[in-house]
């Protein structure tokens, strides 16, 4: 067998008597990482930070009730012996795909009232932020034993040597695909990607769509390797949400093209007049 990686999860840790649950906290500290990045990206783009702080906190806030609500919709037969555990967000189980679905009603229904702010300016920032505040939270994904797939070779599987797990039973000494780990792996260089789109100033709407085509693919293609989640059709529900960021992906990255293009055919305008400029019909 290649070699794997020695795991063995973490769920709680002690600061002396008092217990700290990693996945709580790693997800806390995820939202303040993205929130800030998020603002900061704001600031520069000479957006109102006081309107966009109520509004990162309205998506965060149902985010979490949205993403929970979905893990619990598809995970029921977690729950059946102890319903009130479906509020017990500490011990793990947030779905992506929930929040996701959330974030896009809040931020269309907060634009109505804000016009004045450039709807693709304000998504490339809310991804900036997104991408490290994932990362952060598949730590205490990977803490508490969530996201397994099943046994392999593949020199980055993880050999579970002990610990509580949210999934399974896993016998110690297995060595399985662990798709938080190759979510953490994977969002890296994303994030150094829209990092450096950021400094470039790249226009309106391109770092959005890049986003969406990244994890869209990337999430697809590591759903087929989690052995837990529940399937229609053979596809996992956060599957057919990818197969949406792909589509829309597509069509955004088309359209800042040719804005791009149209752009450039205009000596007079400059990269900050474009990317506050109205999006296109």
């Amino acid at each position: 067998m290649l070699a794997s990686i020695p795991y063995r999860t973490f769920p709680v840790l002690h600061l002396g008597p008092i217990p700290i649950r990693v996945f709580g906290v790693f997800v806390a500290i995820g939202i303040l990482v993205g929130s800030w990045v998020f603002l900061r990206f704001a600031r520069q783009r000479g957006m109102d930070p006081e309107a966009l702080t109520s509004l990162a906190w309205r998506v965060i806030l149902l985010g979490i009730i949205g993403s929970r609500l979905l893990f619990v919709l598809t995970h029921l037969s977690d729950f059946t012996d102890r319903p009130l555990s479906a509020f017990a967000l500490w011990e793990g189980g947030l779905q992506f795909s929930g929040a996701f679905l959330i974030a896009i009603i809040v931020i269309v229904w907060w634009q109505r009232s804000h016009r004045e702010v450039n709807t693709l300016t304000l998504t490339d920032g809310i991804v900036l932020g997104l991408v490290p505040g994932l990362m952060i939270g598949r730590i205490g994904c990977y803490a508490v034993g969530e996201h397994f797939g099943n046994e392999t070779t593949f020199f980055l599987g993880v050999k579970y040597l002990g610990g509580e797990t949210r999934e399974g039973p896993i016998a110690v000494g297995t060595v399985i695909h662990n798709t938080a780990l190759y979510e953490f792996i994977l969002l890296a260089p994303l994030a150094a990607l829209l990092f450096w789109m950021a400094r470039r100033n790249a226009p309106a709407g391109a770092m959005t769509a890049t986003f969406l085509l990244w994890y869209g693919i990337q999430r697809f293609l590591t759903d087929f390797l989690r052995a837990y989640d529940e399937r229609v059709a053979g596809l996992t529900g956060a599957q057919y949400i990818c197969l949406g960021m792909i589509a829309a992906g597509i069509v955004l990255a088309w359209r800042v093209r040719r804005g791009a293009g149209s752009d450039a055919d205009e000596p007079g305008a400059s990269a900050s007049e474009r990317d506050h400029e109205p999006e296109p019909a």
